[in-house]
C-alpha cells in the first residue's frame, strides 16, 4: 500500500495567509502611493482649521474686555493657513471690524503693493493681528491689553507654524517679542521667538497704516522687504 505524501509546509503557508489576510485582491495596475501624501495634507489642513475654530471660540469667550465689548466682529485671520509666511498687524480698523477680515481698504491696498514688490501675492500668505478686536476710536492698545491677547497670538502662530513671521507695528512687536521700545530702533533686524520648542525667524517693520500717515518712512520698509525676500531665498521657501 502506497502512502499519500502530505505537503505540510504548503498547508501551513495557506493557513498562515488566510489568518493574516483572507481577502487578497490582486490588480495589474500599479499602486498609487501618492494618495497617502495627499490624504496627510488634507488631514493637516483640516486639523489646522479645527484648531483655529477652537482658538476663535476661546478669544470670543473673553469677559470684561473693553475691546471686545465695543467691536462688531472678531478678526482672527485670513489667507492660506498652510503658508510658510505669517504676517501680523496691530489691530483691526473700522473696515476690518465691519467685515471680520484683516487689512481692508487703503491699508490693504498698500499692503498688497508692498508684498507684490517682493513677488508675493497676499492670498498666498496668512494674515492676522496682535489684537483681534478693534480698539475704541482706533486708539493704541494698552500694554495690559497687548499682554492679554499675546497668549492667543502665540497659540495662533504655533497653529499656523510658519517658516517666517512678519511683524508690522509696535503693538504687534510687543505682543510677539515683549519689546516695547520704539519700533524704529528694532525694525529691519531678524529676531527669533521660541514657541512650543519651535524657533520662528521674525522681521519687525512698520505697519501700512503708519506708512500712510508718514510716507517718508516707506524707504525703510522697502529695506525690510528686501531682507524678507532674501530670507525667503536663503530658506528656499516656495510662496
Amino acid at each position: 500500500m502506497t502512502k499519500k505524501v502530505i505537503n505540510q509546509k504548503g498547508k501551513f503557508d495557506e493557513e498562515l495567509i488566510n489568518t493574516i489576510e483572507p481577502n487578497f485582491v490582486f490588480k495589474n495596475q500599479p499602486i498609487n502611493r501618492f494618495n497617502s501624501i495627499v490624504s496627510n495634507e488634507n488631514e493637516n489642513q483640516t486639523d489646522k482649521a479645527d484648531q483655529l475654530n477652537t482658538l476663535k471660540k476661546q478669544i470670543n469667550s473673553i469677559e470684561n474686555c473693553n475691546l471686545k465689548n465695543n467691536s462688531q466682529n472678531i478678526v482672527l485671520g485670513d489667507g492660506n493657513i498652510n503658508s510658510p509666511i505669517m504676517l501680523i498687524g496691530e489691530t483691526p480698523g473700522i473696515e476690518e471690524d465691519k467685515s471680520g477680515t484683516p487689512f481692508k481698504g487703503e491699508i490693504g491696498e498698500l499692503l498688497n503693493k508692498m508684498l507684490l514688490a517682493i513677488q508675493i501675492k497676499r492670498k498666498n500668505i496668512y494674515c492676522s493681528y496682535a489684537i483681534n478686536f478693534r480698539p475704541p476710536e482706533d486708539r493704541k492698545p494698552t500694554s495690559i491689553e497687548i499682554k492679554r491677547y499675546s497668549v492667543f497670538l502665540k497659540e495662533h502662530i504655533s497653529i499656523i507654524n510658519p517658516k517666517i513671521v512678519i511683524v508690522m507695528g509696535s503693538s504687534a512687536m510687543e505682543a510677539v517679542t515683549g519689546i516695547n521700545t520704539k519700533i524704529s530702533s528694532e525694525r529691519g533686524k531678524w529676531k527669533e521667538v521660541i514657541l512650543k520648542n519651535e524657533t520662528y525667524p521674525i522681521m519687525i517693520t512698520f505697519n501700512p497704516s503708519y506708512l500712510i500717515r508718514f510716507p517718508e518712512n516707506k524707504k525703510y520698509s522697502w529695506e525690510d522687504l528686501k531682507r524678507i525676500k532674501q530670507k525667503i531665498q536663503d530658506l528656499k521657501i516656495k510662496i
